[in-house]
């Protein structure tokens, strides 16, 4: 199984990454911090993030069947760069989000929510 630190420690190695969060998407609160993000307002964006990771949720499962969905992961895109978050169902800490800002020209989409996948697989296995 795959510790905290070294999750994001891996996650940071993927090109182009710029700053990661791992958050408790229960509370909203800041699990760990890596990159640039050691920086900024950490807990008010890992907040955001959880609520709009919620927001989401919820509105996808208005329109599901049977009004349940689960999301793998979600991609939002901006001026400034990709921003990932991968939700995971742990077995010690309850449900966490793995938040990544990847570089615009630098990152590679694809690779990056392979390379999310493949650690958040570690990360919860037992």
């Amino acid at each position: 199984m795959l510790g905290i630190e070294d999750c994001l420690t891996e996650v940071m190695a993927i090109p182009g990454a710029l700053d990661a969060i791992l958050i408790d998407q229960t509370s909203g609160t800041v699990v760990a911090t890596g990159g640039a993000s050691r920086h900024g307002d950490v807990e008010r964006s890992a907040a955001g993030l959880s609520e709009t990771l919620r927001a989401t949720l919820d509105g996808l499962a208005v329109t599901a069947p049977g009004g349940a969905v689960r999301i793998d992961d979600m991609i939002i895109t901006t001026d400034g760069g990709h921003h990932l978050l991968r939700p995971l169902e742990t077995l010690f800490d309850g449900p966490l989000v793995i938040y990544v800002r990847l570089d615009l020209e630098r990152s590679n989409l694809a690779l990056a929510r392979h390379r999310l996948q493949a650690l958040s697989g570690r990360l919860i296995s037992t």
